[in-house]
């Protein structure tokens, strides 16, 4: 699934392609089958719609509008692309027909992303936004006391600790895995446990794994494309995830892969404690 570095990705990749104050002719539905319904209204809202800027908050696309939000998950495989006429694919769920003559394609071929309208005024408590945590990459948000706050008295492991979008929002199974080998600390510890100064590493080391990935244009294990089309190229950077039975980049020990969380996971018994 696209994490954070894919989804700002792109968001910057479509903030490119589109450009200013571009306006919605037509939002034209080809199918209704993602995991949630998208609403019916969806089209008739966004018709002569404004575009004012593309967001990201968490793994969500929010493009703001004047008439409403067109939210935007991408799931497990879905991309926005611009689509000419004549690129027509399966598994095209949205069209949007541009005033200036151009349309913007969402494809989703597993169906695990969304579309959905977020009315003027109720960003703050829609249901898909209200309870995420802070960003990472918020240097006031995302703190070391927040999250030994949030780890505080807690014997699950730390891993899934920090992939809870209620803790902090966009740190999925790659980044956690690397930011958490970056800083030394093993996946499987309890995150109670977790002392200050090992926060304040780990921390640290989010943000700086979160940035390369984003200057790297994100991870394509198989499906992530950017807006573009091009793939990212973190993924030649991974130095545990994916990589379990693999000598360690650092002291050249076997890495362990296990299961975690419901996820697998890889680390380094020697250089993580």
């Amino acid at each position: 699934m696209p994490e954070l570095p894919e989804v700002e990705t792109v968001r910057a990749g479509l903030e490119l392609l589109l450009g200013q104050g571009v306006v919605i002719r037509e939002l034209v539905l080809q199918r209704g089958d993602l995991r949630a319904p998208i609403p019916r209204e969806l089209p008739q809202t966004l018709r002569g719609a404004t575009i004012t800027g593309i967001r990201r908050r968490a793994k969500y696309l929010l493009f703001d509008t004047t008439q409403g939000i067109l939210l935007s998950h991408l799931g497990m495989t879905g991309t926005w692309r611009l689509a000419p006429p004549g690129d027509e694919r399966s598994h095209d769920h949205c069209y949007l027909h541009l005033a200036d003559g151009r349309r913007l394609a969402f494809r989703d071929p597993r169906r695990f992303g969304l579309l959905d309208l977020v009315q003027p005024g109720s960003e703050a408590s829609h249901p898909r936004l209200k309870d995420l945590g802070p960003e990472p990459l918020d240097e006031t948000g995302f703190t070391v006391d927040h999250l030994l706050a949030s780890c505080r008295g807690r014997r699950q492991a730390l891993k899934p600790v920090i992939m809870d979008q209620q803790v902090v929002v966009g740190v999925g199974n790659i980044y956690a895995q690397e930011a958490l080998f970056r800083a030394g600390i093993r996946p499987t510890r309890a995150a109670g446990r977790m002392k200050r100064a090992e926060a304040i590493v780990l921390v640290g080391h989010i943000r700086t794994v979160l940035a390369e990935a984003i200057a790297a244009g994100g991870s394509t294990i198989s499906d992530f494309r950017q807006a573009g089309g091009d793939g990212g190229y973190f993924q030649h950077h991974f130095q545990v995830y994916d990589r379990a039975g693999q000598p360690c980049a650092v002291c050249g020990t076997c890495l362990t892969g296990a299961v975690v969380g419901g996820r697998g996971t890889t680390w380094c018994r020697r250089c993580q404690r």
